[in-house]
């Protein structure tokens, strides 16, 4: 059975920092493209930042803030988040995908980011 479980989430002030956690089970996971997204109230998922093997990628607005990393061996995907803003509150959502067209993907249930004073 596939699952992604993701940890980490709550509420930090602005200009704090948070931890992610996604653990991964059921599917060969060193194979797949692993994701963040985040979603805000009413609007579609939008993706943060993904990592295979060395390729790195963030959405511009996190770029230089959050760090998105992988251990194979743990089976795990991180996303260190640093100099929080409001506008980073949101749900976070762990994604992992198979590299080609159409390929296989799994979600997390998600966990809450709220940043604020």
């Amino acid at each position: 059975q596939v699952q992604l479980v993701e940890s980490g989430g709550g509420l930090v002030q602005p200009g704090g920092s948070l931890g992610l956690s996604c653990a991964a089970s059921g599917f060969n996971f060193y194979n797949y493209v692993m994701s963040w997204y985040r979603q805000y109230p009413g609007k579609e998922r939008e993706p943060v930042a993904y990592v295979f093997g060395r390729l790195l990628n963030y959405t511009d607005s996190v770029k230089g803030r959050f760090t998105i990393s992988r251990d194979n061996a743990k089976r795990t995907v991180y996303l260190q988040m640093n100099n929080l803003k409001p506008e980073d509150t949101a749900v976070y959502y762990c994604h992992a995908q198979y590299p080609v067209e159409n390929g296989r993907e799994y979600w997390g249930q998600g966990t809450q980011v709220t940043v604020s004073s």
